[in-house]
């Protein structure tokens, strides 16, 4: 597996990462728990050493689950996990609230103790509070670094503004914001923000939540208990039917290229920026293989322009999120 390096930091990982939040939910269906042990030591062994987790995904057991899989080889990987809710109520505060930086030792203790890990390697900040101001956050994990529980500082959906005002006082490692072909937002200063602080950048659903896979048309239908899509507007059946133009896109370029959907969808990020690092999420063995191979296939500048452009050209229907999630976010 080739290796990038996050901004200047010197954190160097695998080119393409596993987010692993779906392995213990999220999409239809329960994963099951030694099933995704075994694809997280796949992962290694085919030299992933980049992985994604969560204090709310589950919430807590996709920490674990990373913790207990990756305990064997804690000393080849980098392990990224998020604060942001107050997922262990502490001082009769309500579940779900925004933790406040005074808290954020009890949440890494959490982790810490989840993760079997003595410090954190990156630790991102998953939604902005826009309570508080960026700055509080940013000396909390300064300390946080300084006591030695965490390595490197990092943000997630953060505007540009609020990146440079939490870099001024604790430098940030990483951003992780959604990233894709069909969600580019991050174009509008956010990733030349990061150029130009040093900072490197992590796609997370980079494969659009499976869309860009080809895999789902107007036909499909998610549970609407279990699976996180039944709730985004751009996945109802009437949305789905005008985005199908640009999974065709993705999908016709890519054979021509003698390549899958997803392979081409994360080539296209890796040739963006060299410090730009996706991870996509899978439950699948075969899926893993796919997206790791992506990170062998070169687009050259003509290839890029011209998908960048086509798709730019794409008028997707529906949100990301439904509108008081996305509220949350580019703060």
């Amino acid at each position: 597996m080739k290796q990038r390096t996050l901004g200047t930091s010197s954190l160097d990982v695998s080119a393409i990462g596993l987010g692993c939040m779906t392995m213990t939910g999220g999409y239809s269906g329960s994963p099951d728990r030694n099933q995704m042990i075994t694809l997280l030591q796949a992962a290694v062994d085919r030299g992933v050493t980049f992985f994604d987790t969560a204090e709310s995904y589950g919430p807590h057991a996709n920490e674990e689950l990373v913790g207990d899989a990756l305990a064997p080889v804690r000393d080849q990987v980098v392990i990224a996990t998020k604060f942001a809710q107050d997922i262990d109520p502490v001082d009769r505060h309500p579940r779900g609230r925004m933790l406040t930086p005074d808290q954020l030792p009890h949440a890494v203790d959490g982790s810490l103790r989840r993760l079997g890990v003595e410090t954190i390697d990156l630790y991102y900040q998953h939604r902005i509070n826009p309570d508080v101001p960026i700055e509080e956050y940013a000396g909390a994990v300064k300390e946080l670094i300084a006591d030695g529980k965490v390595k490197r500082y990092g943000l997630s959906e953060a505007a540009a503004s609020t990146i440079r005002r939490a870099h001024a006082v604790q430098p940030v490692t990483a951003i992780q914001s959604e990233y894709s072909l069909w969600w580019r937002r991050p174009e509008n200063e956010v990733l030349d923000t990061c150029e130009e602080l040093g900072i490197g950048f992590v796609p997370y659903s980079p494969l659009g939540k499976g869309f860009l896979t080809g895999t789902i048309d107007s036909t499909t239908r998610f549970e609407g208990g279990n699976d996180l899509r039944a709730q985004i507007p751009r996945f109802s059946p009437e949305a789905l039917q005008q985005n199908t133009a640009m999974a065709e896109l993705v999908r016709t370029v890519a054979a021509s290229k003698g390549v899958t959907a997803a392979q081409l969808a994360l080539a296209w990020l890796l040739a963006r920026k060299p410090w730009i690092v996706p991870i996509p999420g899978t439950t699948k063995l075969h899926r893993l293989d796919e997206n790791i191979a992506a990170a062998d296939i070169t687009l050259d500048d003509g290839d890029v322009a011209e998908l960048t452009r086509a798709s730019a050209a794409i008028d997707i229907e529906g949100g990301r999120y439904p509108d008081f999630l996305e509220a949350r976010t580019n703060l």
